[in-house]
């Protein structure tokens, strides 16, 4: 797993800033209903959505919580008062305190599937019944956008993904959480370069593939021989997913 301290400094400029935080924001937006209550933003990472979700609903009392503090200190500049440092398996609130909850780019971060099964089961568990939580799915799979780049990667080495909409959705039934409806947005600014996903394979990006190792150099070589090495491929599109929680949650 990348080191969110050290990423928090250019997080947001290397995963699409303003463009994808507003696309993300209407996506989780039109699954919530608007009314007035509280809303939880677990992993909230930089608040770059979080502030947003805020702006859009000021009927809802808006919290982020992150793990990382790096993550933490910026979300708090952007949303004072409202940023707490917190695990998401081990949620630092009383159960039933929102009517919403989201996790936006979360569940694909573990691999541990425990891990997993506790975040949702945390997300259930401080929602009301009657309340939504609203989280991405399928994280790596919307990376793969059919290019050039995607046909020399599809050798490689890869985790068991943790997020994919059917595990997501097994965890939630167990702890009272029904589908809501589902939603995508576009990956603004997050489509891949040759160039650039060499640069992200030498920083450990592709999480099997670790920097300086032989098999992470040939790819490396095989990409820098694709065409057109500094033009982005298509977006990614994220799939969000919404789930109501049943009065027996």
């Amino acid at each position: 797993m990348l080191d969110y301290d050290e990423e928090a400094g250019a997080y947001d400029a290397s995963r699409g800033g303003e463009a994808r935080a507003a696309a993300a924001t209407r996506a989780v937006l039109s699954l919530i209903p608007d009314r007035r209550g509280r809303l939880l933003d677990v992993a909230c990472g930089t608040g770059i959505v979080t502030r947003r979700l805020a702006a859009a609903r000021p009927a809802l009392r808006v919290t982020g919580a992150d793990l990382t503090a790096a993550m933490v200190h910026r979300a708090g500049a952007r949303l004072p008062g409202a940023i707490v440092r917190a695990d998401s398996r081990r949620l630092p609130f009383r159960t039933g305190t929102f009517h919403a909850v989201t996790s936006i780019w979360l569940l694909h971060l573990p691999d541990d599937p425990d891990d997993v099964r506790a975040m949702v089961a945390e997300c259930a568990r401080v929602l009301r019944p009657g309340g939504v939580y609203v989280t991405t799915v399928d994280k790596a799979a919307a990376h793969d956008v059919g290019s050039d780049i995607d046909a020399v990667l599809a050798s490689r080495p890869r985790r068991a993904a943790q997020d994919s909409a059917a595990t997501v959705t097994a965890h939630a039934a167990r702890y009272g959480l029904r589908p809501a409806g589902a939603t995508a947005f576009p990956g603004v600014g997050q489509g891949r370069s040759p160039r650039a996903t060499i640069a992200d394979l030498r920083r450990g990006w592709f999480t099997l593939l670790p920097p300086g190792e032989p098999r992470t150099e040939e790819f490396a070589a095989r990409l820098s021989r694709l065409r057109d090495q500094d033009r982005p491929r298509p977006d990614p599109v994220f799939t969000v997913r919404a789930f109501r929680k049943t009065a027996e949650g």
